[in-house]
């Protein structure tokens, strides 16, 4: 594929899904996550990024992909890429979302952009994903990218795994279970292949196994920083995904605390790579 093709024509377009909160999904993660809180009621607010649970693409059976996504060309472009992963996302949280509400995000293809990577060519797709509460306030501002990514090259070798950003604070081991990745899955809809079938993602994709949810591995980031300042706000934080975690070992997730109302977070492999890091901003 050439950097040169054109496609501009999808920049702009938009798309609107609905929703509302409902207290169970908010309680089932809170149970996923192992922890003891009360359960949610009508007008508690939802943790950070929690949103997720709540808008799930309307999309047949026959328009999904090999891969089992919405196949492109829809309302992503037709990428001649196999491979899809999340990137990383700007998250902005202007208001708490609240239990009982009906909510609407507006997505928006905000950026194409082809570029040449050591693995070959790639694709960079940038959203902008706008959350209102049914009062029209925008809650949450997302600014999200996916990389849509040639076949793997079985010959190649593997990336040079990254050091940790910080010395650690807080950590927490976690364990990649299959329940754990299909619990998340069901929760946001998300029928990719690489989070549940072994075979698609060993013999097509090319990775060594299962891989967790970038997105749920960021929310376990975000509940380290629940648990430990369970009384600040995340106003904002900066993400970005380093390395794919594989559900063939425990991983792990660490903080860091600064003086200023900022905090670095980040996500080690169980092979001890650097996999995910964020810079979050918070008030106590």
């Amino acid at each position: 594929m050439s950097s040169d093709i054109d496609f501009s024509e999808w920049i702009g377009k938009s798309e609107t899904e609905h929703g509302m909160v409902s207290a169970y999904p908010a309680n089932y993660f809170t149970l996923t996550l192992d922890r003891d809180d009360p359960l949610f009621n009508d007008g508690d607010p939802l943790p950070p990024a929690w949103h997720y649970f709540y808008f799930h693409e309307l999309v047949a059976l026959a328009a999904t992909g090999e891969d089992g996504h919405r196949a492109k060309g829809d309302f992503m472009p037709p990428l001649p890429f196999p491979r899809r992963m999340w990137a990383g996302s700007k998250m902005t949280f202007a208001s708490p979302i609240r239990i009982g509400e009906k909510v609407r995000k507006v997505i928006t293809i905000a950026d194409i952009a082809i570029k040449e990577g050591k693995s070959g060519q790639m694709c960079f797709v940038t959203t902008t994903e706008e959350v209102f509460g049914e009062d029209d306030r925008r809650t949450t501002l997302e600014e999200r990218t996916q990389v849509y990514r040639e076949s793997a090259d079985p010959n190649a070798p593997p990336p040079a795994p990254r050091p940790a950003p910080a010395d650690p604070v807080w950590s927490r081991t976690i364990h990649p279970s299959s329940v754990l990745l299909f619990r998340y899955s069901a929760l946001t809809m998300n029928s990719h292949k690489i989070h549940y079938d072994k075979d698609y993602v060993r013999d097509v994709e090319g990775y060594a196994g299962l891989l967790v949810h970038g997105p749920l591995t960021m929310t376990l980031m975000l509940d380290l920083f629940r648990r430990e300042k369970p009384g600040a706000t995340i106003e904002y934080f900066d993400l970005r995904a380093v390395s794919p975690v594989y559900d063939t070992m425990d991983f792990s997730v660490h903080g860091a605390p600064g003086e200023d109302g900022s905090c670095k977070l980040w996500a080690m492999t169980g092979e001890g790579g650097l996999a995910m890091t964020a810079d979050v901003t918070y008030r106590d």
